[in-house]
């Protein structure tokens, strides 16, 4: 039974993989008051605008998914690069300094905040 919930999540991922991005902004949007707390969701919209360099429109679902589970890392890691794509230094800042208190040894994180703080 608990399969049945995870259909709609993973017809949106297949979309995303095939390269459907115009029907999976669609069919998330259908899916999106059914399952706006669902920080994997949140997650995959996100990813979905930031795929079609809509840095804009994937900022809200990456701060909702952030809201839901903070202590994702590789949602953190999406979210800085939109931070940088619009140009929020103070934030992307912030978000590498999550990643390596969840992860230390994250090298790329660790990297980019010493260039951000350096500039």
């Amino acid at each position: 039974m608990a399969g049945l919930f995870k259909q709609p999540k993973r017809k949106l991922k297949k979309l995303v993989k095939d390269g459907e991005y115009d029907d999976a902004i669609a069919f998330g949007n259908s899916l999106e008051s059914e399952y706006s707390n669902d920080a994997d969701f949140m997650f995959i919209m996100g990813s979905i605008f930031f795929i079609v360099d809509d840095a804009k429109r994937a900022l809200p679902y990456f701060e909702k998914s952030f809201e839901l589970n903070p202590n994702d890392a590789e949602m953190l890691s999406l979210k800085t690069n939109v931070h940088l794509a619009l140009q929020q230094k103070n934030e992307a800042i912030d978000c590498c300094k999550r990643i390596l208190k969840l992860n230390p040894k994250n090298s790329e994180a660790e990297s980019l905040l010493e260039q951000l703080e350096n500039l």
